[in-house]
C-alpha cells in the first residue's frame, strides 16, 4: 500500500501538435512534489500519464495501492498547463472521479485549476492548493494522516456545506535548494527515450533552474509561481545534471525555466561548477533578449554547452511590444540574434499575432523581421488570454462561448480581434512558408561556399523551395483579401 499516489492530467496524445513532435518531457514538477513528500516519510507512487492512451488507465493502479490520497499534480513547469487545454481537464475530471469511486481524498494542484477551481470541486475534489505547492500540499496530507483540522491551512480552496472556501495564499518558496530532487526514479524514463529516438532526436530532459519570472508581459500568466524570481544555486543544478547524467546517460538538458540565468553572476558560476565536475553538456533556455545583451552573457552561455535559446521576440512592431509591456525594443532582437549567430548559438522564436490593435502594418513589420533575421527555429501563435492578466481583463467579455483551446494547436482566436481565427490560422501557414523560403535561400548561399557542410535537412529545405515559393504567393493573394472584423 501507498500513502499518496501523485499522477497528473496531461496526456501528449490527446494534443496531436505534440504527439506528433516526438519530444516527450517528463513531468518534472509531479516529480518534485512526490520527492518532497517521500523525504518526509510518506510512501509514495507516481503514475505518469504523459505517454498513455485513456484516464481509465489509472484504476487498477490505485486498486493495487489502495492510497488514501491521490494527488493530481500537474508540471507547473511545462508551459502547455498553464493553457488549460479542455482536453486535459476533461481528462483530470476522469482521474478524479474514479479516485473518489476507490474512496481516496482527491487533491488537485495545477494552473487550470488555480484558475477554476470551482469546476474541479464540482468535479469532485476535494482539495485544490492554489499556486506552489509541496509546502501546502505536505500539510494538508500531515493533517489527513492525523485526521485533524485542514480547515486554516494556506493557500487551500475546499467546499464547506454549499459554499467555497478560499484560504489566504502562503510565501512562495526563496530557498529551492531546500527541496531534494526530483523523484525520477518513481517514473520508466526509457519509454521516453525511444520516442525520442523515433523522431531522430538526441534523448532530452527537462530541468527547472528557477521558479517565476519578475516581468510582467500583460498577456503572460503566472499561476503557480507568480511574480517573484527564485532560483537553485548553481551548485544544486549542477549535481541535477551529474546525477541526470550517471543514472541515465543524458547530457542533452532543455532548463525549462521562464527565464534562463536572470540573477547577477548565475551563469558565469554554473559555467565554472560544470568545469569543475568535468561535465559536457548540451542545453537550450528560454530568456529575454535584453538579458542576453547584458556583460558576457552570451560569452558565458555559449562556453558552457548553450545550443539553442527561445527568445520571446513576439513581433517585429515596437508599437505592439510596448502595447503588451514587453519592455524590449525591435533592435534589441536584432542585436541579440547577430551576436547569437556569431557564437555559434542557435536562436529560436515565439511570435505572437493577434494582439489587440494589431494592423496589417504590424503585421508586415513581423514578416520582414523573420525573413531577415531567418531564426533557426520558428513557434508561431496567436494571442491567448489567460485569467489573472491583463490581456485577460480586457477581452473577458468576449470569452462567454469559448474560453480555452482544445489543444495547442487549436489557435482559435477567443476575443475579437482585429481578423478572424480564419486570417489568423491562414497567417500562420504563410509566415512558416516565408520562413521557409528565407531558410532555403540561406542554405542556397551556404551552398556556393562550403556545400560538404550541408546537412540533409540543408537539402531539404532547397529541395522544397519549388513548393513554398507558389503556396505562399497564393496565401498571400487570400490573406490581403481577407477583411478586418470591423469592415
Amino acid at each position: 500500500m501507498l500513502d499518496v499516489v501523485f499522477s497528473h492530467s496531461y496526456y501528449y496524445k490527446f494534443d496531436s501538435k505534440q504527439w506528433s513532435n516526438k519530444t516527450p518531457y517528463p513531468p518534472l514538477g509531479t516529480l518534485y512534489a512526490a520527492s518532497y513528500l517521500r523525504e518526509h516519510n510518506y510512501k509514495v507512487g507516481v503514475f505518469d500519464a504523459n505517454l498513455l492512451d485513456d484516464p481509465i488507465e489509472i484504476k487498477p493502479y490505485l486498486e493495487t495501492h489502495k492510497p488514501k490520497t491521490f494527488v493530481l499534480y500537474d508540471d507547473g513547469f511545462n508551459y502547455l498547463t498553464k493553457m488549460c487545454l479542455t482536453t486535459m481537464r476533461e481528462a483530470a475530471f476522469k482521474m478524479i472521479k474514479i479516485a473518489k469511486e476507490l474512496n481516496c481524498s482527491v487533491v488537485v494542484c495545477s494552473s487550470d485549476s488555480t484558475d477554476h477551481f470551482e469546476k474541479y470541486l464540482n468535479a469532485g475534489a476535494d482539495f485544490v492548493i492554489q499556486g506552489e505547492g509541496e509546502i501546502t500540499l505536505k500539510a494538508l496530507v500531515d493533517a489527513i494522516e492525523n485526521k485533524s483540522d485542514t480547515s486554516e491551512i494556506k493557500d487551500l480552496i475546499f467546499k464547506k456545506e454549499d459554499e467555497i472556501i478560499k484560504n489566504p495564499k502562503r510565501p512562495v518558496l526563496r530557498d529551492l535548494d531546500e527541496l531534494p530532487l526530483p523523484a525520477w526514479d518513481l517514473i520508466d524514463i526509457e519509454p521516453y527515450k525511444q520516442i525520442w529516438k523515433s523522431g531522430g532526436n538526441e534523448f532530452t530532459i527537462n530541468i527547472a533552474t528557477t521558479r517565476g519570472c519578475p516581468f510582467k508581459c500583460n498577456w503572460c500568466a503566472k499561476p503557480i509561481y507568480g511574480n517573484r524570481y527564485n532560483s537553485h544555486s548553481p551548485e544544486y543544478i549542477t549535481k541535477h545534471i551529474k546525477y541526470l547524467s550517471e543514472t541515465y546517460g543524458v547530457n542533452r538538458f532543455w532548463m525549462c525555466d521562464d527565464i534562463f540565468g536572470l540573477k547577477p553572476n548565475w551563469v558565469q558560476s554554473f559555467n565554472t561548477e560544470l568545469k569543475k565536475e568535468q561535465l559536457s553538456i548540451s542545453y537550450y533556455i528560454q530568456s529575454r533578449v535584453d538579458l542576453l545583451l547584458k556583460e558576457d552573457t552570451i560569452d558565458v552561455l555559449a562556453e558552457s554547452g548553450l545550443e539553442e535559446v527561445w527568445v520571446g521576440a513576439e513581433s517585429g512592431s515596437q508599437a505592439i511590444l510596448d502595447a503588451m509591456d514587453k519592455d524590449t525594443t525591435v533592435e534589441q532582437i536584432y542585436e541579440a540574434t547577430h551576436i547569437l549567430k556569431e557564437k555559434g548559438v542557435r536562436v529560436a522564436f515565439f511570435i505572437q499575432f493577434g494582439y489587440l490593435g494589431e494592423t496589417k502594418e504590424d503585421i508586415a513589420k513581423t514578416v520582414a523581421m523573420i525573413k531577415e533575421l531567418v531564426p533557426d527555429n520558428l513557434g508561431v501563435s496567436v494571442s491567448y488570454p489567460l485569467p489573472g492578466t491583463k490581456f485577460y481583463d480586457k477581452v473577458k467579455d468576449d470569452l462567454k462561448l469559448k474560453a480555452n483551446w482544445t489543444d495547442s494547436d487549436d489557435l482559435a482566436m477567443l476575443f475579437k480581434g482585429t481578423y478572424s481565427s480564419a486570417f489568423y490560422k491562414k497567417l500562420q501557414r504563410y509566415v512558416h512558408k516565408e520562413y521557409r523560403k528565407s531558410q532555403a535561400f540561406q542554405n542556397i548561399k551556404s551552398l556556393f561556399k562550403n556545400p560538404l557542410k550541408l546537412s540533409k535537412q540543408q537539402w531539404r529545405s532547397m529541395f522544397l523551395l519549388g513548393y513554398y515559393l507558389p503556396s505562399a504567393l497564393l496565401d498571400k493573394i487570400q490573406l490581403k483579401t481577407m477583411k478586418p472584423n470591423n469592415a
